[in-house]
C-alpha cells in the first residue's frame, strides 16, 4: 500500500517502523527537518519537510495516488484539515485521524454524516452528504490507553488483556508464579484440572525467547503465558497460573491530564480512588469535574506525600503523566514504599524494555496501544482486529474467513490440515455467538472469526494470502 504518515512525532515514527517492515510505500510528512533525517537514516521510506495541511505538501508527498493518509501530528485541527483536503482534493480512499481533545469527541457529528431526508427532488446517490470532517477512523490514544488501563485494573495480576469478536474471547498475559496448579505440569493436563473450561495456551515467553506450546510442554515459574478463552472463563484460567490476587479497592493515579482525568472518571464508581496533580489549577478543575474522587495537589514523588496517603494500602499506583520520568521515578518510589502493583506510562520504547523487568509492574506504551488500531485498516484480506504484542515483534489478529474449500486456503479445512506459517498459532473460532477454542480437528465455516497469535509478525503477509479468498485456489 502507499501510506502517508504525517507527523514525525512519537506515534508517527512508531507507525513508520511498523508499517515499513511489511513492505509498504512510506512517505513521512513533517516540519522538523531532525526527525525526519533520522528516520531516513534508519527506515527505507520517502520524507517531506512541510505542514502536514497544506494541498502543495500533500501533493509533493504523492497524495494524488495514495491508498492512505494517516494524520497523526500533534495539532487535531491539522489532522482534520488534512483528511478534509485529501477527501476534497485528492480522493483519498481512507483518511485516519488522531484527536485528542475531548472537545472535539463530545461530538462524533462533526465525523459523521447525516443522511438527508429522501424527496423526490434530491437523488439518492445525494442523500448522504460527506461529514463536516471526513474521517474514516477516528483514533483517541488517551482514550485507548485508558481502556488498556481499566482492563488490567479489572483482572488483578494480568499483564495485557485484550478483546478479540466484540469482547467474547480474550487474550490475556500472565506470570506464572510458584504455586500456580499448572505450573510445573505439562499443558495438556490442564483439560484434567478444568473439564468445564476450554482455554488454549497461545505462547510462552521463557527469558525472553519464545516456545511454541505442545500437549507436553511444562510451564515453568516466572514463565509469561499468553492463553486464549471465553471471557467469562478467564478469571479461572488465571488461577491455574497464579494464585488470584483480591480484586483492588484503593488507586491512586499520579497525573491529571486527559488519561488520568478519564481513568478517574470511569473508576471512581467503583473504587477509592485519589489523583495527584502537580498544577494547582488544574486540581482545582479536576476536582471539580470529579463526583467522588479525591484530588491531592501536589508532586507525585513526594516521598512525604505518598506515606500521608497511605501508599502502603495502596493496590495500583497508575502514573500516567506527559513526563516519561516522572511516571517511572514515581512509580518506583510507590513501589519501594509499599503498593501492591504500580503501572508507568512511558512514551519512549526504549525506556519500556528497560522498565519492564525491574519494579514496575507493567510498563505502558502508548504507540503500542494505538499501532494496533492503524493496522487494522492496513492489513490485506478481510482483518478486523489487530494487537500489537511484545512491544510490536508478535501479533494477534482477528480474521474473518471467507470463501468455500475452493476459493479458500482455510474454509472447509480442519486446522490440522492448514498450512500456518511457523510460529502461528490458531487459538480460537467465534462463530455467530458461540466461541470454540482451537483442537486440531476444529473445522473452518464461512463467516468465521478465527483468532490468531503470531510470534513472528513479519509472518504477517503469508496469514493475510490466506484469509484472502480467490477465484481460482492456487
Amino acid at each position: 500500500m502507499k501510506i502517508i504518515i504525517l507527523g514525525a512525532g512519537q506515534v508517527g515514527r512508531s507507525v513508520a517502523n511498523a508499517l515499513v517492515s511489511e513492505a509498504n510505500d512510506i512517505t513521512v510528512v513533517d516540519q522538523n527537518p531532525h526527525l525526519l533525517l533520522e528516520l531516513q537514516n534508519r527506515l527505507d521510506l520517502g520524507t517531506v519537510r512541510g505542514h502536514a495541511g497544506h494541498p502543495d505538501i500533500l501533493r509533493k508527498a504523492g497524495a494524488e495516488d495514495a491508498d492512505m493518509i494517516l494524520a497523526v501530528t500533534n495539532s487535531d485541527e491539522t489532522n482534520m484539515v488534512a483528511c478534509q483536503v485529501a477527501y476534497k482534493v485528492f480522493h483519498t480512499p481512507t483518511k485516519i485521524a488522531r484527536v485528542r481533545a475531548q472537545g472535539y469527541l463530545d461530538y462524533p457529528e462533526l465525523f459523521e454524516a447525516t443522511p438527508i431526508k429522501a424527496t423526490e427532488d434530491i437523488p439518492e446517490e445525494e442523500r448522504l452528504p460527506p461529514p463536516s470532517f471526513p474521517v474514516d477512523v477516528l483514533i483517541s490514544p488517551e482514550q485507548l490507553v485508558t481502556d488498556y488501563i481499566l482492563k488490567l485494573i479489572e483482572f488483578p495480576g494480568a499483564l495485557q488483556v485484550l478483546d478479540f469478536a466484540d469482547g467474547r474471547v480474550r487474550l490475556v498475559a500472565v506470570k506464572a508464579y510458584h504455586g500456580g496448579p499448572l505450573v510445573g505440569h505439562e499443558l495438556s493436563t490442564l483439560y484434567h484440572h478444568m473439564p468445564n473450561v476450554e482455554a488454549r495456551v497461545a505462547a510462552i515467553y521463557r527469558e525472553g525467547e519464545v516456545i511454541q506450546p505442545q500437549g507436553d510442554t511444562r510451564i515453568k515459574a516466572e514463565d509469561e503465558v499468553f492463553f486464549i478463552a471465553a471471557a467469562e472463563n478467564i478469571r479461572s484460567v488465571m488461577s491455574e497460573l497464579r494464585k488470584l490476587e483480591k480484586p483492588y479497592k484503593r488507586l491512586i493515579i499520579a497525573g491529571g491530564g486527559n488519561i488520568g482525568r478519564r481513568l478517574a472518571t470511569s473508576l471512581e464508581s467503583k473504587y477509592r480512588v485519589k489523583l495527584i496533580e502537580r498544577s494547582q489549577e488544574r486540581a482545582r478543575e479536576i476536582a471539580e469535574r470529579l463526583d467522588m474522587s479525591i484530588v491531592l495537589h501536589g508532586d507525585a514523588a513526594d516521598e512525604d506525600l505518598l506515606l500521608e496517603e497511605n501508599i502502603e494500602n495502596t493496590d495500583v499506583f497508575c502514573a500516567v503523566t506527559n513526563d516519561d520520568e516522572a511516571n517511572i521515578l514515581s512509580a518506583m518510589l510507590a513501589k519501594r514504599l509499599g503498593a501492591a502493583r504500580v503501572m508507568a506510562l512511558i512514551n519512549r520504547p526504549a525506556y519500556v524494555d528497560l522498565v519492564q523487568s525491574g519494579p514496575i509492574d507493567i510498563a505502558i506504551s502508548p504507540q503500542q496501544a494505538t499501532i494496533g488500531t492503524l493496522l487494522r485498516h492496513v492489513r490485506r484480506g478481510d482483518v478486523v482486529q489487530v494487537h500489537s504484542l511484545r512491544r510490536g515483534a508478535a501479533e494477534a489478529i482477528e480474521a474473518v474467513a471467507h470463501g468455500d474449500r475452493n476459493t479458500s486456503k482455510v474454509v472447509g479445512r480442519a486446522i490440522e490440515e492448514i498450512k500456518l506459517p511457523k510460529g502461528t498459532t490458531i487459538g480460537a473460532v467465534v462463530r455467530g455467538d458461540q466461541v470454540l477454542i482451537a483442537h486440531h480437528d476444529t473445522m473452518i465455516e464461512s463467516e468465521d472469526h478465527v483468532i490468531l497469535f503470531l510470534v513472528d509478525k513479519r509472518r504477517v503477509r503469508e496469514v493475510e494470502k490466506l484469509f484472502s479468498a480467490s477465484v481460482f485456489l492456487l
